[in-house]
C-alpha cells in the first residue's frame, strides 16, 4: 500500500519519495505491470553547466511569474532573447498579445539541454493550471527522455507544487503499446532549484497514478482486453489492494433474471460477461457510495451494425468501468471515509445468431420490461441491471460513469464531460469538484416530461428512440428508473478521448472522472445532503 499521510524525506545523497514494492506480476495482462509505482523523484543541487554531466538534456523551468513580469530563472540570457523574439513577432504578424492562450518558450541550449519554461501566476484555475503544465512539457516528453529535470524558483505555493507534482506523474507513464520501440517512459525526474516545502501530501500522486491505471486499460486493445481477460485482471487487483471481490457470471445472472444484461451478453461467442462487485471500507466509515461502471470491452452496434468510422476506438467502450477501477483506488489509497461499493458491467456488444434484435421485449432485474429499439444502446441496458445490484446494497448515493451517448459528444464536444443529478445540492458539489480537479462538467436537466419519447405500446418502456434527439437526457430518465430513488450522479464521459490530450493528461485518452471523482466524493463526506 502507498504511505497515506505524507511524503517521507530522506536525506543522503538524495531526496526521495518513499519505496513501495511493485505489485505482483499480473499474468493475464502483463503490460500493465508497474504502471501505478510511485516514480522516482530526486531532489538535487545541480546548476545548469552540470546538468549535461549528470544525464540531464531535458528541463522544465517552473517561473514565479511571467518573464515580461520579472519571472527569472536558469539561463536567463535565452530566455530574455527569447522573450524580445516573440514581441518581435508579435508586432510584425499584429498578433495580439495572449490572443491564443498561453505558449511556453522553449529553446536547446549550446550544450544540447532542451528547456522550457512555464509560470503559472495568473492561472486562476486549475484546469489552466495544468494546461500551461502539460503544453510546456509536451516539446520535452516528445523527445521521449529517460530523464528530465524540474527547476523551482522557490516562490510556488502549496496547491502548485502539488499540481506540478500531479501533473509530472501523471505523464512520466508510458500507456501500453505494442510497437517494438515504444518509449518506455521517464526513468527519473530530478527536482532542482529552490525546493519548496517537501511535506508534500500523497494525494496528487495518488491521483495522478489511479488515473494512470484508468487510462491503460482504455488503450488496451480489444483481443488483450477481453471480458474474460478483464475480469481476472480486476480480481487479481482486489487481491492486491485488499479489496473484497465477487462476480456475476452469466449463469448467476440467469437466476436472478438479469435480462437487461444478458439480452446484450448473449450476441457474444464466449459466455464471459459479468456483473464484478469490489468493496472497500474505512474502519471509521459513516457513508456508502456505489459507483457504477459500464464495461463494453468492444461496441460493434450489435445487429445494427456501426459503419467502420464510428467503429474505431470501440474497444475504449469500457472507460466507464475504468474509471471506477481507477477511482477505487484512489479512494482507498487517500483513506477516504467511506464504503465504497464498485459495480463493473462487464461484457461485448457483438453481431452472431444470438445477438438481439430490434423490437425484443425483454425483462430486467428490477421487472421492468423493455422493448428494444435500437441495439447500439447497449449501454444503458447493461447499466440498468447493475444500477439495481447497486441500489439493493442501499447506499447513500450511487455515482455511474459511462461512453454513453453520441449526443453528449455532440452537445459539449470532448472538453467537458455532461452528467445529471437527482438534486441542486448535488449539482452544486459536481460543478464545484469539475473546477477544483480541473476536469470540468456540465449539468443537463433531466424533467419528467422527457419521459414521453420513452412511452412503449407492448412494454413498460422504451429503451430509447430513433429520433436521437436529446438521447443523453433520454438515457438518464430510462436509467433513472433503475435507481430506487436513491441519491445519484450519471456522468457521461464525453471528455474521456480529447485528441491533443486535455488539461494534465498529454495523451489522447483522457482518464476524465477520476480526479473529479475523487474531489466530488471529497465534497460530498464534508457536506451532508
Amino acid at each position: 500500500m502507498i504511505p497515506l499521510a505524507i511524503i517521507r524525506i530522506l536525506w543522503s545523497s538524495a531526496m526521495r519519495l518513499p519505496h513501495v514494492p511493485p505489485p505482483a506480476n499480473l499474468s493475464i495482462l502483463p503490460e500493465l505491470n508497474g504502471l501505478t509505482d510511485i516514480p522516482r523523484f530526486t531532489v538535487a543541487a545541480w546548476t545548469p553547466t552540470e546538468w549535461v554531466g549528470q544525464g540531464v538534456f531535458h528541463v522544465l523551468v517552473v517561473l514565479p511569474a511571467a518573464p515580461e513580469d520579472g519571472g527569472t530563472g536558469p539561463c536567463q540570457e535565452t530566455l530574455n532573447a527569447l522573450c524580445q523574439r516573440r514581441v518581435q513577432s508579435e508586432v510584425c504578424t499584429r498578433h495580439e498579445k495572449g490572443k491564443k492562450g498561453f505558449d511556453p518558450h522553449v529553446a536547446m541550449m549550446p550544450d544540447g539541454v532542451l528547456v522550457s519554461w512555464v509560470w503559472l501566476a495568473g492561472a486562476s484555475r486549475n484546469f489552466e493550471r495544468h494546461t500551461r503544465l502539460r503544453r510546456a512539457l509536451h516539446p520535452l516528453l516528445e523527445e521521449k527522455p529517460n530523464h528530465l529535470a524540474v527547476w523551482f524558483s522557490g516562490q510556488e505555493s502549496s496547491s502548485e507544487q502539488e499540481e506540478i507534482l500531479y501533473t509530472l506523474t501523471l505523464n512520466s507513464r508510458s500507456l501500453p503499446s505494442a510497437q517494438r520501440t515504444a518509449w518506455s517512459g521517464v526513468k527519473a525526474w530530478f527536482l532542482l532549484g529552490s525546493m519548496p516545502s517537501l511535506g508534500t501530501s500523497m494525494r496528487p500522486i495518488s491521483l495522478a497514478l489511479a488515473n494512470t491505471l484508468t487510462r491503460a486499460l482504455t488503450v488496451l486493445p480489444p483481443n488483450r482486453l477481453t471480458p474474460a481477460n478483464y475480469r481476472e485482471f480486476v480480481r487479481q487487483r482486489a487481491v492486491e489492494e485488499h479489496w473484497d471481490w465477487e462476480e456475476y457470471g452469466v449463469e448467476r445472472l440467469q437466476t436472478l433474471g438479469a435480462g437487461a444484461f444478458l439480452a446484450v451478453a448473449q450476441g457474444s461467442a464466449e459466455a464471459d460477461a459479468a456483473i464484478v462487485h469490489l468493496t472497500w471500507s474505512h474502519p471509521q466509515a459513516t457513508r456508502r457510495v456505489a459507483l457504477v461502471g459500464k464495461g463494453i470491452c468492444f461496441d460493434t452496434g450489435g445487429l445494427n451494425l456501426k459503419p467502420a468510422r464510428y467503429m474505431q476506438g470501440m474497444h475504449g467502450d469500457m472507460n466507464g468501468s475504468a474509471v471506477v477501477l481507477g477511482l477505487m483506488q484512489a479512494v482507498a489509497r487517500l483513506q477516504l471515509p467511506l464504503i465504497v461499493d464498485a459495480w463493473l458491467a462487464i461484457a461485448q456488444n457483438s453481431v452472431g445468431p444470438r445477438a438481439y434484435r430490434q423490437n425484443e421485449v425483454v425483462t430486467t432485474l428490477e421487472g421492468t420490461t423493455l422493448e428494444v429499439v435500437h441495439t447500439d444502446a447497449e449501454g444503458r441496458m447493461v447499466l440498468a441491471d447493475t444500477l439495481t445490484l447497486a441500489a439493493r446494497q442501499n447506499p447513500d448515493l450511487i455515482v455511474d460513469f459511462a461512453t454513453l451517448t453520441g449526443s453528449m459528444h455532440t452537445a459539449l464536444g470532448s472538453r467537458y464531460s455532461g452528467l445529471f443529478t437527482t438534486s441542486e445540492a448535488l449539482s452544486r458539489l459536481a460543478e464545484e469538484a469539475g473546477k477544483c480537479s480541473g476536469e470540468r462538467v456540465w449539468v443537463f436537466p433531466q424533467d419528467e416530461d422527457y419521459d414521453e419519447a420513452l412511452e412503449s405500446a407492448v412494454a413498460d418502456v422504451k429503451q430509447c428512440t430513433l429520433e436521437g434527439e436529446a438521447d443523453h437526457i433520454l438515457a438518464t430518465r430510462f436509467l433513472s428508473r433503475f435507481t430506487a430513488q436513491v441519491p445519484w450522479v450519471h456522468v457521461d464521459l464525453s471528455a474521456s478521448i480529447h485528441p491533443e490530450g486535455l488539461g494534465a493528461v498529454a495523451t489522447e485518452v483522457t482518464g476524465f472522472g477520476v480526479r473529479w471523482g475523487v474531489e466530488f466524493l471529497d465534497k460530498w463526506i464534508k457536506n451532508p445532503l
